[in-house]
């Protein structure tokens, strides 16, 4: 892939994304146990998943879910997503809409958050809930990994839309990536080198993600686009200031935030949302992992909400990996990807 990349034949996450789904996207089978169709929702293709109807037509649970892939890779119709997703709405008797978003690098950021935002919302509209039988308070948005992100920052502009009539009930993020803000918290130290997720990989999504240039991967990597951490060094920070301190052809590194403004960006960054804003997120799950750069994220996250008054569960496993939830099917049926997958649905189902 990244010999085609350096050919200029075309760009490597196209090709990898291909061979990914060629070989595994399925199209919409539905069984005796769920309906699958494929639809647009307000311009936006998703992939929904309809348990049958009971005999008592009682309104069924929704979930909206947004997948995973470094906003460029997979889809809601490969066998893993597709696998997930039919066994929620099982397990939930819900109605899933999973959310087929534009990928790098035909799009970068925000289309990804745009195209989740629209197909969330289009699926909140009462008239659609009532043509899938949803009951409107007990609707969740979910997503893993990229999609996590996508997930938080719908929720968090969704809390902010006066003109919404039905707002979701939860929210259940699975080892989210949140923030760009520190590429050396205690988890990207401790898992800088993970396969599934190693850190180098992290920044190069985010660089792509962001339309940014693969040449300030290292200053990303040493974080020379923040300030000096906080904490006991607080009192220090005017002493240390090289952002003041340095002469200006010191400073190759300082215009970063400029070329990256999205870095600051809390649709492309939830973390960095305001507490105002945390107030009005609704009850939440975070699952994180600790073979996992993005651990730390997750974590940072869900103590923000829990400080902003929003009841949080915070579900951390110490024997598992990035991305392992998805992993249930041969060969890849790991025992890490039943346990956080059957611990994500207990909580839904007690919850939704």
């Amino acid at each position: 892939c990244h010999l085609i990349h350096y050919l200029r034949l075309s760009h490597h996450l196209i090709v990898l994304n291909y061979l990914i789904c060629t070989f595994d996207k399925l199209k919409s089978v539905s069984s005796e146990d769920i309906k699958i169709t494929d639809a647009v929702f307000d311009g936006v293709e998703v992939r929904v998943f309809e348990p049958p109807a009971e005999g008592d037509e009682s309104l069924r649970r929704g979930v909206v879910y947004i997948h995973g892939g470094g906003w460029a890779l997979a889809s809601a119709r490969t066998s893993l997503y597709n696998n997930l997703c039919r066994i929620m709405a099982e397990s939930l008797n819900a109605v899933v809409v999973s959310v087929e978003y534009r990928l790098v690098p035909e799009v970068c950021f925000p289309e990804q958050y745009h195209d989740a935002l629209r197909a969330t919302k289009h699926f909140l509209q009462p008239d659609v809930l009532a043509e899938y039988s949803v009951d409107p308070s007990r609707i969740a948005i979910s997503g893993d990994s990229a999609g996590g992100n996508l997930a938080a920052a719908v929720c968090q502009q969704l809390s902010k839309d006066e003109d919404l009539t039905v707002r979701p009930k939860l929210q259940a993020l699975i080892y989210p990536v949140l923030q760009a803000f520190d590429f050396n918290t205690p988890s990207y130290q401790q898992n800088m080198n993970m396969p599934v997720l190693p850190r180098y990989v992290m920044v190069s999504y985010w660089i792509d993600y962001l339309n940014g240039d693969y040449g300030l991967a290292h200053e990303l990597l040493v974080n020379n686009h923040t300030a000096l951490n906080v904490g006991r060094a607080l009192s220090f920070h005017a002493r240390l200031n090289w952002t003041s301190l340095l002469p200006a052809s010191f400073k190759k590194s300082s215009a970063i935030v400029e070329r990256l403004p999205a870095l600051l960006d809390v649709r492309a960054v939830p973390l960095l949302a305001d507490d105002a804003t945390l107030a009005r997120q609704p009850r939440t799950y975070v699952l994180t992992c600790e073979n996992d750069v993005l651990r730390d994220d997750g974590a940072m996250y869900a103590r923000r909400l829990e400080r902003a008054g929003v009841p949080v569960t915070l579900d951390h496993f110490h024997d598992c990996f990035h991305g392992c939830m998805i992993f249930t099917m041969w060969p890849t049926d790991f025992s890490a990807g039943v346990k956080t997958r059957d611990s994500y649905i207990k909580w839904l189902d007690e919850n939704l």
